[in-house]
């Protein structure tokens, strides 16, 4: 099968958009300094992400959209992490303590902002996400963070598993290539959530009432 039959067998299949909800919430997945330095086994060079993220952020906030927070931190033995930290090595970046697992430059959570601590890829497994969406009577999860072909796309498959509207922000998400970033957005829209662009978020989250 060639490419494009490829595309236009995907497209008959899975071709549909659910479209926004009535009750956002905004989720940043990860963004901590172990992508951001360069010295770190997980740098990714994903600063247009962040700065996307940030300004979706700022327009969240004016909109009274409420905005999440998700960063990993582990016991120094790893025992928390069971099997993803024995398999992927370079989670000793997030112990408890390492400098590597701060919020990067020019991400400071905010006193009304929710911060959600994880040991593995999905936002919600083990976590209490699911339930303050819930209580918040939110509808909408609208995903941004890293790395995309990981903890972004775990955390929209468990969104949509939830039973909450899915929305991926492609210019708010990074990965360390660009290969898996675009399989898993296309993906991603493929079965599980709506992937949209920083404009159309923006434009979306003016429309709130």
């Amino acid at each position: 099968m060639s490419a494009d039959d490829l595309l236009d067998n995907y497209r008959n299949a899975y071709d549909n958009r659910i479209g926004f909800g009535r009750k956002p919430a905004l989720v940043l997945v990860d963004f901590v300094q172990a992508y951001f330095e360069p010295e770190s086994p997980l740098y990714a060079g994903v600063d247009a992400a962040l700065a996307s993220a940030l300004r979706i952020r700022e327009r969240a906030r004016s909109k009274g959209i409420p905005v999440i927070l998700t960063g990993v931190v582990l016991h120094p033995s790893g025992a928390d992490g069971g099997r993803f930290f024995q398999k992927a090595k370079p989670l000793a970046c997030f112990t408890a303590g390492n400098p590597l697992g701060r919020w990067p430059n020019g991400l400071v959570p905010e006193s009304d902002e929710f911060i959600v601590t994880k040991q593995y890829p999905s936002a919600f497994f083990g976590t209490s996400l699911a339930p303050l969406l819930t209580s918040m009577g939110v509808d909408n999860v609208v995903l941004t963070g890293l790395t995309t072909s990981g903890c972004v796309r775990a955390s929209c498959v468990d969104a949509m598993s939830h039973g909450f509207i899915t929305t991926v922000v492609r210019d708010a998400c990074g990965d360390r290539h660009p290969a898996p970033h675009e399989a898993n957005l296309f993906d991603m829209n493929a079965k599980y959530a709506d992937v949209v662009s920083e404009a159309d978020i923006l434009a979306h989250f003016d429309g709130l009432s």
